[in-house]
């Protein structure tokens, strides 16, 4: 019965994540909290791992009952507290200077600032994807793996790349519920050059992208649909998410069911 395993939301783009035992929608198909925050230079653009490597020597522990953070420079070994909606300037000069120009902590309580806007929700992977990703580079630990495809919802007791029946033909959406929401998986999720890195230093891996297109294009499932590949840097499924499931929660262990009209290996 595939169910649902770790709950890992983002509070500020690009930095650590939480791991929650439940999670509740918004309006705007995002979970609560997750990229609740994003940090934004002068011109308005993201200031994120796409951008510089710097950001994976950045540490941050969220408290979130508490409304704290603490912010490490991995570098220096300095560490701060900050209230996150009382101190929101002071994070800001923070992390200012740790980027060495004028950034702003940016908050959105809609939906955030997901990566694929027209696709909000929280994005779905297996475990046991993530497992066999991880056979392909022995160098790195499963939980290595999971902090650089920063995945919202994990998906157990299903094979890998059970996901990739979550999307169909571009414009197509493929209704799924976990406990009693109902998500729209939308398309593969793009991958940019963050899991190529070392999650925590930013230290490249060779041929990291060229081995996981081979890898990816070998083993892709029969029930994917492949006119969605026009390359294999893909990993993950994006979401939609209707304003109707909004101030509902799913929580660790719920079940997960495919609709009846598009049931495939691994599916209910």
């Amino acid at each position: 019965m595939p169910y649902l395993k770790p709950i890992t939301i983002f509070p500020i783009k690009s930095l650590d994540g939480l791991e929650v035992t439940q999670a509740t929608f918004l309006k705007g198909g995002a979970i609560a909290h997750d990229r609740e925050f994003a940090i934004i230079d002068q011109h308005g653009e993201f200031v994120n791992g796409k951008r510089t490597d710097k950001i994976h020597r950045l540490r941050s522990v969220f408290d979130l009952p508490a409304r704290m953070v603490t912010m490490t420079n991995q570098d220096s070994a300095q560490s701060q507290k900050f209230h996150l909606d009382d101190e929101r300037q002071a994070l800001s000069a923070w992390l200012s200077d740790f980027f060495g120009y004028t950034v702003e902590l940016k908050q959105d309580l809609h939906m955030g600032f997901p990566d694929d806007p027209d696709a909000s929700g929280p994005t779905v992977v297996s475990t046991a994807t993530l497992k066999a990703i991880t056979s392909w580079f022995p160098e790195l630990s499963l939980e290595e793996v999971r902090r650089r495809f920063r995945t919202n919802l994990e998906i157990d007791d299903v094979p890998a790349f059970w996901e990739d029946q979550l999307f169909g033909e571009a414009g197509q959406l493929v209704p799924f519920q976990i406990g009693d929401v109902v998500l729209n998986g939308s398309n593969p999720c793009q991958r940019c050059v963050v899991p190529t890195r070392d999650s925590l230093k930013g230290d490249r891996y060779p041929n990291f992208q060229k081995t996981f297109i081979t890898k990816r294009q070998g083993t892709l499932p029969e029930w994917a649909v492949p006119q969605r590949f026009n390359h294999f840097f893909k990993l993950t499924v994006n979401t939609q998410v209707a304003a109707s499931e909004a101030g509902k929660t799913i929580k660790l262990g719920d079940e997960v069911k495919l609709s009846s009209t598009f049931s495939l290996p691994g599916s209910i």
